[in-house]
């Protein structure tokens, strides 16, 4: 129970970080199969399914709504050592999914495979390096069916492996005013403001059923490539770690390097690298 609410909340706070994907993280953990087999079998096997899900799922809320407050500050003084800290959370996945194609035959789809979904980790990230036009959250019908389709959209992207949600966000000028609505709900709930949790409301929950309905749709497609093309697809997922790192560096403000911004850095690398070969054995 606790060491799955720990890795919904690693879960969590990659999906609030851009360059960082929550897919990613679940493959890190060593719950990615098990979680869509979970999503996908949610009401054949309920009791199952819930109990391996609550602690993930309430994981992750925590460190969306509680971390949030954290990590601005994090990257904002401690940018180098912070982005360390995440790709040692995602190096350190790597070889548990490496065991899954060790021993078998490297072939010509494996490679491509590979390739495809590193270069699209890279392409999303240089895309990623300038956020789009700030989104119009004001309430209106449009608004909220617009709200909804980027919730699916945001969960798409969360599931699978590599893609970062918070990028895709960032890319079409939502993920700021998503960020600071989540942060002006909890402020809106600690002092009691019924108008303004009404309005974040508003803004929050068309696109939390977005985020819901695509996650189910997602995960049912997702589990049946890896039905039928395993080891493609576990290659793409070491083409997506491979890329990740990359990707995070090209996305984010790294700061002044000196020689002990670069030490301390590789000391969260190792922390990272370490706790996420843990949760994940």
């Amino acid at each position: 129970m606790i060491k799955n609410l720990l890795k919904g909340m690693v879960i969590g706070l990659a999906n609030i970080i851009p360059g960082v994907s929550g897919g990613t993280m679940a493959v890190s953990m060593g719950i990615y199969d098990k979680l869509i087999h979970c999503l996908t079998h949610l009401f054949k096997e309920l009791k199952e399914s819930i109990k391996f899900l609550i602690p993930i799922l309430l994981g992750a809320a925590i460190a969306l709504v509680g971390l949030s407050f954290i990590i601005t500050p994090a990257f904002e003084h401690f940018p180098l050592q912070t982005n360390g800290l995440f790709i040692g959370l995602i190096v350190g996945g790597l070889p548990a999914v490496w065991k899954k194609v060790k021993g078998n035959k490297i072939k010509i789809s494996h490679g491509i495979a590979f390739l495809i979904f590193f270069v699209l980790v890279i392409g999303m990230a240089a895309m990623g390096e300038t956020e789009g036009q700030a989104a119009d959250l004001t309430l209106s019908v449009w608004s909220v069916i617009k709200l909804f389709l980027v919730g699916v959209l945001a969960s798409a992207t969360m599931v699978i492996p590599g893609v970062s949600g918070s990028m895709i966000l960032l890319v079409i000028g939502y993920y700021n005013p998503i960020v600071a609505t989540i942060k002006e709900f909890v402020e809106a709930l600690v002092s009691f403001n019924i108008p303004e949790i009404l309005r974040c409301c508003g803004i929050l929950i068309p696109m939390g059923i977005g985020i819901i309905v695509g996650i189910f749709v997602i995960a049912k497609i997702i589990e049946i490539i890896f039905e039928k093309f395993p080891l493609q697809a576990f290659w793409a997922i070491i083409g997506l770690i491979v890329a990740s790192p990359f990707a995070i560096l090209m996305v984010s403000e790294i700061g002044v390097i000196t020689v002990l911004a670069v030490l301390t850095s590789l000391v969260t690398f190792a922390i990272g690298f370490v706790i996420a070969m843990k949760l994940g054995e």
